[in-house]
């Protein structure tokens, strides 16, 4: 097959050999064509730089990002537990006034100040997720309760928890510490 060839070729070639001077005309062709392919290079080259240039600054960005969510991660590591030791705190106060009047001979009011004391934690507690196992009276479950003895109660049905020697404690309803109990096992 024979290739077309380019209809701007060929009226160079007329028109060189037009012209009393063709040599000269081409030459100048030859120059003009090369002067451009320099200006598109010049142009290409500028782009390349450009590009490589938003290259770098991307990728130091990118570096960057990873540097600040590194760092930030720590610091929500190292002061994630801020809010629930600030909720805590309050209770250390109340214990420290409570050791404060253990000289006082009113037991009765120590207790129930310590109780409220509790209370007061507990609820503290709650708010960030934790709740506590109810075990005492219940069908023992492996999956919350660790058994630690067993007894024979004609007053509890078999493998019904008797007594808590530990409360177990959800945090959000994963289980953080199991009750450890005692179950009731007839013969």
């Amino acid at each position: 097959m024979k290739a077309k060839k380019d209809p701007t070729e060929k009226k160079i070639k007329i028109h060189a050999a037009v012209t009393p001077e063709g040599e000269h005309a081409e030459e100048l062709s030859d120059k003009q064509e090369c002067d451009q392919l320099k200006e598109a290079l010049a142009a290409k080259e500028k782009e390349a730089l450009e590009n490589y240039d938003r290259y770098m600054r991307t990728m130091a960005d990118l570096d960057n990002y990873r540097k600040r969510a590194a760092r930030e991660k720590a610091d929500t590591i190292k002061y994630g537990k801020e809010d629930i030791i600030r909720d805590i705190l309050p209770f250390v106060d109340s214990l420290d006034r409570a050791l404060e009047h253990t000289d006082s001979n009113d037991a009765q009011a120590f207790r129930a100040g310590i109780a409220l004391i509790q209370e007061q934690l507990l609820c503290c507690l709650k708010k960030h997720g934790v709740e506590r196992i109810e075990s005492t009276g219940t069908e023992f479950d492996p999956n919350f309760h660790e058994a630690l003895m067993q007894v024979q109660s004609a007053d509890h049905q078999d493998n019904q928890v008797v007594s808590e020697m530990e409360k177990g404690y959800l945090l959000n309803g994963r289980l953080i510490r199991p009750s450890r109990v005692c179950v009731c096992k007839n013969a």
